[in-house]
Formats: structure tokens, sequence, C-alpha cells
């Protein structure tokens, strides 16, 4: 029996992986182990951890992880807490491998301290490319992991490229859209609006009339900035004259310029036809974006999610530059005008045709087999 250890520190991470977490139970050669910390613990984010285990998956270790504050220096503080306090918890855990999940500052902790105690890393999601300081976070834990699951073959390619053997490198496709192909196959009629007006806070309105979905988080490259990034935002919704879901930000530094920019706004009593939510079940996330007239911010998921689903996507700045792509996005600068105007043109567009894109919806039980199988060869690295 070999032990999978997952690290889940946000609700991305957990959408990330969820469907490779439940193959990994399911197989009978592995064993899933589970470490759940940052973000994903506390309350202000949602409390992931209590939707992991309302999932049917059993919490082996929590890691409190998180330094308050929100600023590169505790990003910085953050990741360095998680490598003091993961090796601990690989000592007792005792994986045969880890898989660690994308590019955010928890990733980097859980691949350095798995790497530097010998144990394989599996990472997933690498090789693409975002024009911020997740690239760089992501292109390091590609040369640190011992097998690749990009999403992509562009990224596949860049994998290779960047200097790992090939036959380490499996494009599975994204995890994520395992969920969405799951959703789909047993879409009902349910009506949404209940489910979400009894969480978070603001006005209520209801689900089945046209609405926007809104997602954006900092840019840590952009610090400082992210106050007047989600209020240009916010004033474009408006403008729209749309009710609209608006999602709370991600922990990474400027989440709190984020959150006072969603707060000058309700107290400004702007918020009668915005109702703003921590967090959201995976399913209801997806559901919504099936059913919006638009997405609207720089969450990835407009893109990977977004091509599948057909979901027409206004991506607003800097994020996600020169992630591959389909047809439902469009791109837009920090501008309320600009926002508003591309936010009419996908409404008038409407829905797209799906796109494979990022995966076919069973990246998941791929990654699984492999890992059951895969020998792992920790020594044998390309040096240059």
């Amino acid at each position: 029996m070999r032990n999978v250890c997952v690290v889940v520190g946000s609700r991305a991470n957990y959408s990330s992986i969820k469907s490779v977490m439940r193959a990994v139970q399911k197989h009978s050669d592995l064993n899933l182990q589970l470490i759940v910390g940052a973000s994903a613990l506390l309350g202000r984010y949602g409390q992931v951890e209590k939707l992991i285990q309302s999932d049917g998956f059993a919490v082996d270790e929590r890691l409190y992880m998180l330094v308050e504050g929100e600023t590169p220096a505790t990003m910085a503080k953050s990741t360095g807490l998680g490598l003091i306090e993961l090796p601990s918890v690989f000592e007792r855990l005792s994986p045969d491998v880890v898989v660690t999940v994308g590019d955010r500052f928890e990733t980097m902790a859980t691949t350095l301290a798995a790497a530097y105690m010998n144990i394989p890393v599996a990472h997933t999601m690498g090789g693409e490319v975002s024009g911020t300081i997740d690239e760089s976070i992501r292109h390091a834990v590609t040369k640190f992991a011992h097998i690749h699951f990009p999403a992509s073959k562009g990224a596949a390619e860049r994998i290779i490229a960047l200097g790992e053997r090939p036959e380490t490198v499996h494009e599975v496709g994204c995890p994520r859209i395992d969920l969405v192909a799951e959703i789909f196959a047993n879409e009902d009629e349910h009506d949404l609006s209940e489910d979400v007006m009894k969480t978070g806070v603001g006005g209520c309105f209801d689900l089945n009339e046209p609405f926007l979905l809104v997602s954006q988080h900092p840019v840590t490259t952009e610090y400082g900035e992210g106050r007047k990034q989600i209020t240009e935002t916010l004033r474009a919704v408006k403008k729209t004259g749309l009710p609209a879901i608006v999602l709370w930000p991600n922990a990474d530094a400027g989440s709190e310029d984020f959150a006072a920019g969603i707060r000058k706004w309700r107290e400004e009593g702007h918020d009668e036809k915005m109702h703003f939510v921590k967090n959201l079940p995976i399913a209801t996330y997806v559901r919504l974006m099936k059913r919006t007239a638009c997405l609207v911010g720089n969450s990835s998921s407009g893109i990977r999610e977004g091509a599948f689903i057909g979901t027409p996507c206004v991506n607003i700045g800097s994020r996600q530059t020169m992630r591959e792509r389909g047809m439902n996005v469009v791109d837009v600068d920090y501008d309320s005008d600009e926002i508003a105007r591309a936010i009419q043109s996908q409404r008038d567009h409407g829905p797209f045709p799906t796109n494979p894109l990022y995966g076919d919806g069973n990246a998941g039980s791929r990654i699984a087999s492999i890992l059951s199988s895969v020998e792992f060869e920790i020594q044998k690295r390309i040096t240059y």
C-alpha cells in the first residue's frame, strides 16, 4: 500500500485536487493522507476544512501556517512557517509521495520540505504561464518535483523545455474539470437561489434571472492597488444594472485591500443588488458558472472551467497574463467603463461552445493510476 499525502491550503487548492483525492481514496493500492492548512482552516476564508469533511475525507493533520496581515512580507513568513512545520508532519505520516497543487505559497513550502526529506513530489498543473509571481513559483516547483501532471499539451511541452525528462511528464488534464464534468452529468433543475442567499451578506435576488458572478483576487506584484482594482470592478458591475454574486478574495498579499474596498462599497449602500459570499461548495460554484450571464474578475476558473462550460468571461488585469485560453474570455484593464462594455458584449453573445482545452474530466483517475504504478527515482535528476 502506497501512502499518497495531499496538502490542501486553500479553497482553490481543494477544488483543484478533490477528484484526485477521491480517486486515491478509492484505489486499492493507495492510501490517502490529508494535510489541511493555511487559509483552508480559517473562518474568514470560509473554513474550507468543513467542506472537505462533509465530502467524506478524513483530515490527518492540521497545520496553522498563515501569518496575519496579507502583505508580501507575511506571505514570505507564512511560506517559512510552513517549511518549519511540514517536516515534522511528514515524519509522523511517512508518505511515499507528496502531491502538491499549482503555484500558491503553501505549494512552495510543501515542495521544499518534501524534496529536502527525499520524499518524491508529484506536481499538478505545472508548466503554465501567467506572467506574475505565481508563474515563478510554479516553474520553481517543477524543478523540485519528480513527477508532473500538467493540464494541457502546451504545459507539458513547457515542462520538458525546462529540462524535465519526458517520461516523468504525464498530460492528464486539469482535475478541476473532473468536477465540472461530473456535475454536468448529474445536472438537475434545483433552484440555487435559496442555497446561495442564505449564506453571506448583501442584497438578495432570484438566480433564475440574469446575474453576474464576480471572482477577483489580489495580484501580489501589484500590492497596494487592490482596493482601487476591486472598486473599479464593483463600479462596472453596478453600471450594467445586473445583480451579482461576489466572492471574497483569497489569502494572497493584498486581500485586506480588497476586503477594505468591499466593506467601503457596502458601507456606502451600493450592495442592494450584490450578494457577498466567503466560500461556496464546488458544485454550487460550478452551477453558478453555468447559469451566470458572465463571470467577471481574474480567477483562473473563468479560463479553465469556463472553457469547458462555455461561460462568458471578462478577465481583468494581469493575473492570468499569457495563460492558455479559449474563445470565451475577453481581456480588459482595471477600468470600470471598459469592464462594463466587455460584460455587456459577453452577455449579448451568450454561452460559448464547450472547449476541452484543460481536460476531458478524467484527470483524477489517471493520476491515481500513475501514482500506484510509477517508480520514483529521486536521485536521477537532470544536471547541468
